[in-house]
């Protein structure tokens, strides 16, 4: 009897101390998360701290680096201070897959407002491409083809060519004709393009992504047809730039957001020796004009301040000549210094060539892209934006011949290549169209 009391008495023991056992492991689960969080809160702001008494950037504050903690997580904070000493703002792209500017935005919640921007998701290399001009007025040439031939934009241009310009990841083209269905004749031009509103879709088979209107014919059936022009732009979702109801719609910078880069693009004309398109003022619409460039220029430095990239694209140039004038060679260089990464120009119908300055490219003419009847060399000015920043150029000859243009190969490729080569400054373009520095 005794025994068997020993062994109740033992199992009580052995059953109590399981029991303890297990209170203790419930309370070691309930409260280690808590305790393993406030290490984790106090190691961030230990970082934080940290980062801030070595930075050597007035622009970051313990809020935004917090913001980037909880949105990117501890482990960028963590990377950044083991790579203070080094710092440059080009870091935060390699950490988060955004640049700093960005980033800036994305904390301040700019995006929110804007409906000049547009957001494109992509990883890996940034393909931008740029055409001459285009003109799809019902009054000229390429659109009665493009009816009669009934192939849609496959009747004015090749499979190839198409093919390179909706893979583009940006694709940006000049529109020389007005869009509208209304309108008289502005006095005292020779030449007066105009087409219909139901025309823009025409740019989305292309793989238009962004229109550039600085220059000499959209204004060609006067106010009533402009401002229907902007509507209807508007109306179909298509950006633009370069012209508005008023001179800050027109010096309105267009922005896309791809790779975790802000690309700006801004857009101004001087193409016009008899000056007869208005120039947008505060209350009256118009272009962007750039006969006196100081306006451009200061344009171009505001978008320096918050965009990774600005690109300035420009009317201007002598009709006709692949000869360069003055002016674009000397305010070219002032754009750049103002803070433009590219030049690209239009307006001239031929091509013109390249020259580099500060290791930055001036496209002086893409000449007709699709435009009329006759037989002109053109073609597609392409850059590659890597994911380190850096940037690769291509020059893509092209021919437009009988309302029809088509990327070119072999011969005719190389004939246009040489030319471009001759009319360049600086630049060299191999034969597979890769434009370097001489």
């Amino acid at each position: 009897m005794a025994k068997k009391k020993r062994r109740l008495k033992r199992k009580v023991k052995l059953v109590g101390f399981i029991f303890v056992l297990i209170v203790v492991c419930l309370l070691v689960i309930e409260f280690r998360p808590k305790y393993k969080k406030d290490r984790v809160i106090e190691k961030e702001v230990d970082v934080i701290s940290n980062i801030l008494s070595k930075l050597d950037d007035k622009d970051i504050d313990k809020d935004f680096l917090t913001w980037i903690g909880n949105n990117y997580g501890n482990k960028v904070l963590v990377k950044l201070d083991k790579n203070i000493d080094s710092y440059n703002r080009d870091i935060w792209h390699d950490l988060t897959g955004n640049s700093y500017i960005v980033l800036n935005d994305l904390y301040n919640k700019r995006y929110d407002s804007m409906n000049n921007i547009k957001n494109i998701e992509k990883s890996g290399d940034i393909s931008i491409s740029f055409v001459g001009d285009v003109s799809l007025a019902d009054n000229w040439y390429i659109m009665p083809k493009y009816d009669e031939r009934g192939k849609k934009v496959y009747g004015i241009l090749s499979e190839e060519t198409v093919d390179i310009m909706t893979k583009s990841d940006i694709m940006v083209a000049n529109s020389e004709f007005t869009i509208s269905d209304r309108g008289e004749k502005m006095q005292g031009k020779y030449y007066t393009f105009r087409g219909s509103p139901k025309r823009i879709p025409i740019y989305n088979e292309m793989g238009v992504d962004l229109l550039t209107l600085a220059n000499n014919h959209v204004y060609d059936f006067g106010e009533i047809a402009f401002n229907d022009m902007i509507d209807s732009l508007n109306e179909y979702k298509m950006p633009y730039i370069g012209a508005g109801k008023n001179i800050d719609e027109a010096k309105k910078a267009f922005y896309f957001v791809i790779n975790g880069y802000k690309i700006s693009f801004v857009n101004a004309t001087r193409a016009e020796k008899l000056i007869l398109t208005p120039e947008a003022k505060n209350s009256s619409g118009g272009v962007f004009r750039c006969y006196d460039p100081t306006e451009f220029i200061n344009v171009i430095k505001e978008e320096r301040n918050v965009s990774d990239y600005v690109i300035a694209l420009i009317h201007w140039g002598r009709e006709d000549s692949h000869d360069l004038e003055d002016v674009q060679v000397e305010t070219s260089k002032m754009y750049i210094d103002a803070g433009a990464d590219m030049i690209v120009g239009s307006h001239a119908h031929v091509l013109q060539g390249i020259e580099f300055y500060n290791d930055k490219p001036i496209i002086y003419n893409l000449g007709d892209f699709i435009f009329n009847n006759e037989t002109k060399d053109t073609g597609i000015f392409k850059v590659n934006l890597k994911n380190n920043g850096s940037m690769d150029y291509y020059f893509i000859p092209a021919i437009e011949s009988g309302e029809y243009t088509k990327v070119v190969d072999g011969e005719e490729k190389l004939r246009i290549i040489k030319n471009m080569n001759s009319w360049s400054v600086n630049a060299s373009i191999d034969s597979d169209g890769k434009i370097t520095k001489k």
